[in-house]
């Protein structure tokens, strides 16, 4: 058998491969006619489906509408769930907690919650006052789903055009949801939950129900919820007896109720009261002539003279009651009395001064808001002010609102650097130029101190400084890559913070030891507690006891023991150099004439937040300034404004009672005449009237009769009065001067880490 030769084999295979070629070519052929007589049959049945002209608009509109519409219902379905999560199968009987609220000296000062009351039903309820409502508060009501856009225009259009503000655009069931489910925050999650949530109320209840539950529920001042304890509280009558001037007063509260409320304001009341009745005229409810008589005859409210009011502290109270209600706290009581450190007299102060401060400076230094929380050292929350107005905003700026500390956040860097065993109040510190990548802090003057101790680095506000203890800390940890030292420092500091009060997240920025991170009030008051009270922690509280309907006492404060935070040792330096701050750094405005004082001011970029936040052995206050809308003030620093705020409310609070010492300082002067008078002058009645009236010279003269008094009623003859300022007979030698330490700190360096170094016996950070 002859084997094919090479060109055999070869045209062999090119005809193999012309073959193979061919038939591709021709499946492809076939494939490609068989595709087009199936288009083409695809294409004569569509073209009976085919629309054209005006047709063709509406489908294609249609088609849009409902893949934009699917979008829309889904991305709804993901804003929903925040609001949703809200509720629960027993949503309405969690809102039945009432909460009777008691001063330190068990005198009533308000309620919350309300238990849903069915003693009057919604048949029951005068006609004129359900008019009233419904004209002003959503005169369509009856007519939408929840949310009302046509009743929002009108009042957005209205109020454009001057109106007043009479109408607002949120439905009874929107303000209803808010009552029963969110805070007064403002922003744009809550009205979004709001939203959702009406809705969620009108699918489950009727528009008879909700208007009942309005009715019950709304807070109508003076501590009164619902129209029924409003018309007594203020008309001294059943709600069915109320005149038509009566009922117009009465639903002019709903949006502002300590604003209009008549024992507060009696001419905005009856303004207000005026708006409400041409509403109804201009509902179609009542007449022009039906109304005549109310408005030349408005109602006149029972005499009642103006309480102290405490509304931002009570809402938070009744928060922190809600609270313990759902960890299970206060067993399955519903009804309660609660007995509060809240202190009239104080709470009183604070408000005169912060209205007083802002209507003098306000312009001036274009602030329109403050806030103010003053603790014991403890942590029993004795006053707060959430704000300018309660009546024109029920936001709480003490609780809620998050601001940058500024300097203020220092004290938990330098607490952190003590701690570490690296740095004491007398170790040298550098004040020059550091740079973490390329981001470098500067200084308020833009000049550098060069070397100075630490407790001056405090005193002076240096920003350099605790940039550079945040590196030494991380470096203390081996750590030699310095933007990673910095890391690991801040952690360190974050966790101590927290440990101290602090509740918000701190985010972990390189200039976070200088205060760019957000925090409250209450927690900058929480957080200097641990330095009053000589280093444990103080968690806020408004709940001193509390009492079940019957009496029995449920809840006890003093039953929980605290947690240490920092040693004495931290505390006492840390007292030592916030101290400095006040007798000679920027706090100088709140010193208080023989008492100890120590903190920290604070002041953000471009003027954004001002700070003070300071101490005494008795009180602890954190006070802030600024703008909702986060713009600048007018150069306004934390030595300023708040800290004359802080000493404006604390020199009347510290008349009349023991003064307690610093841990670690040495006794202030005052504590020393009581100490040798044998006591404290007699404590101010936080009722009587002319509480924060008298001049500092005369607390000091009552004072010192009072002391007097007291030493020749116990010392027998011929003994001497003891002295505050007398020699130590035992050794001859003489007391150390107020400002010193009452334990001085060692003299001999100690370790350090990498990152700095020892000279001239001193620590000095590189």
């Amino acid at each position: 058998m002859r084997l094919p030769t090479l060109t055999e084999i070869k045209i062999r295979i090119e005809r193999a491969a012309l073959a193979f070629d061919a038939w591709v070519n021709a499946g492809l052929y076939d494939s490609g006619r068989s595709t087009g007589a199936v288009y083409e049959r695809f294409q004569r049945v569509m073209s009976r489906f085919a629309v054209h002209g005006w047709k063709r608009i509406a489908l294609d509109l249609t088609s849009e509408a409902v893949t934009l519409g699917a979008g829309g219902a889904v991305l709804m379905l993901a804003f929903a769930q925040p609001a949703f999560q809200l509720t629960s199968e027993n949503w309405l009987k969690q809102q039945d907690l009432a909460v009777t609220f008691l001063d330190r000296y068990g005198t009533e000062v308000g309620r919350r919650g309300i238990k849903h009351d069915d003693s009057l039903k919604l048949d029951e309820f005068p006609d004129i006052m359900i008019k009233a409502l419904v004209s002003t508060e959503d005169r369509r009501f009856y007519e939408h789903w929840g949310i009302d856009p046509i009743g929002t225009l009108r009042a957005l259009v209205n109020n454009s055009r001057g109106g007043g503000g009479t109408q607002g655009g949120s439905s009874i069931t929107q303000q209803l949801a808010k009552n029963l489910f969110l805070t007064n925050e403002r922003s744009l999650e809550r009205k979004i939950n709001e939203a959702f949530l009406a809705l969620w109320l009108e699918s489950h209840l009727t528009k008879n129900e909700i208007l009942k539950l309005y009715l019950d529920r709304a807070y109508m001042g003076g501590g009164t919820f619902g129209a029924v304890a409003a018309a007594d509280y203020y008309f001294g009558k059943p709600l069915k007896d109320i005149s038509l001037a009566e009922a117009a007063m009465l639903a002019g509260l709903f949006k502002a109720p300590t604003k209009y409320a008549p024992h507060v304001n009696l001419p905005a009341a009856r303004a207000r009261a005026a708006d409400v009745l041409h509403n109804m005229v201009e509902a179609g409810f009542v007449t022009e002539g039906q109304i005549q008589t109310a408005l030349r005859n408005p109602a006149t409210p029972v005499t009642r003279t103006r309480d102290i009011t405490a509304d931002y502290y009570l809402d938070w109270a009744f928060g922190e009651i809600k609270g313990m209600a759902d960890a299970g706290k206060l067993r399955s009581d519903r009804v309660l009395t609660v007995k509060t450190p809240l202190d009239l007299a104080i709470q009183k102060r604070a408000d005169e001064v912060v209205a007083d401060i802002l209507r003098k400076s306000g312009d001036a230094f274009d602030v329109d808001e403050a806030a103010m929380v003053i603790l014991d050292p403890d942590g029993a929350l004795r006053a707060m002010v959430g704000g300018a107005d309660y009546g024109e905003s029920q936001f709480n700026r003490a609780t809620d609102a998050l601001r940058q500390p500024g300097s203020s956040f220092k004290p938990y860097v330098y607490s952190a650097a003590l701690l570490s065993g690296l740095f004491k109040p007398e170790t040298a510190v550098v004040d020059s130029p550091v740079c973490i990548g390329n981001w470098c802090p500067q200084n308020y003057g833009r000049s550098y101190a060069g070397r100075v101790p630490m407790w001056l680095a405090v005193a002076k506000s240096i920003n350099t400084i605790p940039i550079k203890i945040s590196i030494a800390l991380g470096k203390a940890m081996g750590i030699s890559h310095e933007a990673r030292a910095a890391k690991a420092g801040r952690a360190k500091i974050t966790d101590l913070a927290h440990k101290m009060g602090i509740t918000s997240n701190l985010i972990d920025t390189v200039s976070m030891p200088i205060g760019s991170d957000e925090v409250t009030v209450i927690d900058q008051a929480a957080g200097y507690a641990v330095f009053a009270n000589g280093g444990f922690k103080a968690k806020p509280y408004a709940a001193m006891e509390v009492k079940n309907s019957s009496g029995e006492v449920i809840y006890r404060h003093a039953d929980e023991a605290p947690d240490r935070v920092l040693p004495p040792q931290v505390v006492a330096d840390m007292n030592f150099m916030l101290n400095k701050v006040v007798e000679e750094g920027t706090g100088k405005r709140a010193q208080l004439e023989g008492v100890k004082v120590a903190g920290k001011s604070g002041t953000t970029n471009a003027y954004r937040d001002a700070w003070f936040v300071g101490y005494t052995g008795n009180y602890v206050g954190a006070v802030w300034f600024g703008n909702d809308d986060h713009t600048s003030t007018n150069k306004l620093t934390g030595g300023s404004l708040p800290a004359q705020l802080w000493h404006d409310v604390m020199e009347p609070a510290h008349q009349g009672i023991e003064i307690k010492g610093l841990p670690g300082l040495k006794d202030s002067p005052r504590a020393a005449q009581q100490q040798a008078a044998g006591g404290p002058t007699a404590p101010i009645d936080p009722n009587a009237s002319a509480y924060g009236k008298l001049s500092r010279r005369s607390f000091e003269v009552i004072g010192g009769l009072n002391g007097l008094f007291r030493t020749v009623e116990r010392a027998p003859a011929g003994e001497a009065r003891p002295d505050a300022g007398s020699v130590d007979k035992a050794t001859q030698k003489t007391d150390r001067k107020p400002g010193d330490r009452a334990a001085a700190s060692p003299t001999q360096p100690r370790e350090v880490a990498e990152g700095a170094r020892s000279v001239g016996g001193r620590i000095e950070l590189r």
